[in-house]
């Protein structure tokens, strides 16, 4: 009887899967690389980035990292 029970259980579990949705991102181009930016300005974005420019994109990211490195935040004079 158990045996029968737990067998139901992971047939319906197996079939639960098979509902699954697609997920897909509406309203968002995801086909746009991140340092292109919205188009819109953003009062929270730093003055020294400006949208569409990959160089200075890259230099930010770096620039957040390294304000997120345990060692750096340590070891600062």
């Amino acid at each position: 009887m158990i045996a029968r029970v737990l067998i139901a259980t992971f047939a319906l579990a197996a079939l639960a899967g098979c509902a699954d949705r697609e997920q897909t991102a509406t309203g968002v181009k995801s086909d746009q690389p991140s340092f292109a930016g919205t188009g819109a300005p953003a009062p929270y974005a730093l003055a020294d980035w400006k949208q569409g420019d990959k160089a200075s994109w890259e230099q930010q990211l770096r620039a957040r990292t390294q304000r997120q490195n345990e060692y750096v935040r340590v070891n600062q004079q």
